[in-house]
């Protein structure tokens, strides 16, 4: 009998994305041969434990409908929010109750099954509310001085981490989470901020480095380069 939990990836795709200066969203900029936001998809639906896929849009999203994928049996479309986390919180209502929900950045098109795989390691972890995925500081960190481009002074990297996605939680626990954080009008800048001030533990799973968030131009080939690298090492292994 099988007893694992049903998963399903949340892709908040309403955001705009202005500091790629580009004439339209970055997730549907063309990288390899695809828009960005098709490589995510197709990065978490090729997984074998993810079995369904819901994108949250603008109401004035004019790019994902004429998309192949958007016809896709696999994928849910719903209406997203103004911010990142009424997006997510959409999409959960779309959900149901006794899944987990995976969230993933529709700009982060270099995801690994390998990182997947690892992701889905805390469900099995007593005393974890969830995980996300996550890379620890290596440079020096600066803290700024308010609205000045001058150092304040330097941070400590111990125990400091880049939070990346996905992040994986159970779905109503999380809805439950962003739902109190948004009503007390708490800033949410991610899911796991929302369980950790809901007094949840989140495992932090380290992470491929190569799973950046394209936000810049110059973001652009660095990710071809990681897709390329990907998609030679998936043919490897099917060969293999």
């Amino acid at each position: 009998m099988n007893t694992s939990p049903r998963i399903i990836a949340v892709v908040p795709a309403a955001g705009v994305g202005s500091r790629m200066q580009a004439d339209r969203p970055k997730q549907y900029l063309s990288l390899a041969g695809k828009t960005i936001i098709e490589h995510t998809l197709d990065a978490l639906i090729s997984h074998p434990a993810i079995e369904h896929v819901v994108v949250a849009l603008s109401p004035q999203d004019p790019y994902f409908h004429a998309l192949p994928v958007a016809a896709a049996d696999w994928l849910t479309i719903v209406e997203g929010g103004s911010e990142r986390a009424n997006s997510v919180l959409n999409a959960l209502s779309a959900l149901p109750e006794d899944c987990w929900a995976l969230v993933h950045d529709a700009a982060r098109p270099c995801l690994s099954h390998t990182d997947i795989d690892n992701l889905l390691g805390v469900i099995s972890q007593t005393g974890i509310a969830g995980g996300i995925l996550a890379t620890p500081v290596r440079d020096t960190m600066k803290r700024a001085v308010s609205q000045s481009h001058t150092i304040s002074h330097t941070e400590s990297r111990d125990d400091l981490w880049h939070a990346l996605t996905p992040q994986l939680f159970p779905a109503q626990l999380l809805k439950d989470a962003l739902t109190s954080s948004l009503a007390q009008e708490r800033p949410v800048t991610d899911e796991a901020s929302a369980m950790e001030m809901a007094g949840f533990t989140v495992a932090l799973i380290d992470a491929n480095p190569a799973n950046i968030k394209i936000t810049r131009p110059a973001d652009m080939p660095l990710a071809g380069f990681y897709l390329e690298r990907l998609a030679k090492e998936t043919q490897d292994n099917v060969c293999e």
